[in-house]
């Protein structure tokens, strides 16, 4: 595994330039729904031929959650592969250790260097990943963003070139990442935060800005105890329908049943015990 820290200044500013020109193409998606495939159809115009791409946010004390990712080229199993992540394989991801608290960094790593064997199956092996470059930032609370880049097998690995490339768009690209997660988390949310009066919605939203408005609206509806019928009927959608979007809202939170719901937002067990007995 190879890990550079980021300095912005540390490259010649016509590099920077040249190698930056491609990303500022996106910077129209900022903040849009359709910031995954840009973003991607960026890298891949600044000659990085990445198959797929994943940003999320890892914490110590809770499920990691989702910002976005999409695939270009490949089938999608971004979203699979991060349910298998938050599904407990992120408590023994060392992969980032390198990183340092309040410092960035870029680490290149192959499949066979994956640390966790469980992870390097269930994710590298299973979905033919075969190398990953992130862009990591650790917080002082310990938390981390990440943007990962990835190499499927049929592609072979990154070329020194494109590695190069990405260093110098590094500090770039995770400004435009960081800047789109802000901006899809309403203002509200931060207004509400200030004042001490956040409902259950702007906790959902602060919590992984990445939820749409339709899985918001399924997840406060069960937050407040509603069936998946009472749902359906209320939004005019089918059960069925309000099961997909539940089940994406999942995968971006990191969870996978409704009572893990209930603990991540502090609903009163009394609630909890009642939503489960109706759903």
């Amino acid at each position: 595994m190879q890990h550079w820290p980021l300095t912005p200044d540390a490259t010649p500013a016509s590099a920077a330039t040249r190698h930056h020109a491609a990303l500022l193409g996106c910077v129209a998606h900022v903040g849009g729904g359709d910031f995954a495939q840009a973003g991607l159809a960026a890298l891949r115009g600044a000659g990085l031929a990445v198959g797929s791409w994943s940003v999320y946010r890892v914490w110590q004390d809770r499920p990691p959650c989702l910002h976005l990712s999409a695939s270009a080229g490949f089938a999608d199993t971004t979203r699979e592969c991060f349910r298998a992540y938050a599904d407990g394989l992120y408590r023994a991801d060392r992969s980032f250790d390198a990183v340092a608290p309040g410092a960035q960094g870029l680490l290149r790593m192959h499949a066979d260097e994956v640390p966790n064997a469980d992870h390097r199956d269930a994710i590298y092996r299973r979905h033919r990943m075969l190398e990953r470059v992130s862009l990591a930032a650790r917080h002082s609370d310990g938390s981390l963003f990440a943007v990962n880049l990835y190499r499927h097998t049929q592609q072979g690995r990154f070329g020194d070139g494109e590695v190069g490339a990405l260093a110098l768009q590094a500090p770039l690209l995770l400004a435009l990442v960081q800047r789109h997660v802000q901006l899809v988390a309403p203002a509200a949310a931060v207004m509400s935060a200030q004042t001490g009066t956040t409902s259950v919605r702007q906790r959902l939203q602060a919590r992984c800005p990445a939820l749409t408005a339709r899985e918001l609206d399924i997840c406060e509806r069960l937050l407040k105890g509603w069936t998946h019928d009472g749902i359906a009927a209320d939004l005019g959608l089918s059960v069925a329908t309000v099961k997909t979007y539940r089940a994406r809202a999942f995968v971006r939170l990191g969870l996978h049943f409704r009572s893990e719901l209930f603990a991540a937002f502090g609903v009163a067990s009394d609630r909890a015990t009642r939503a489960a007995a109706l759903s």
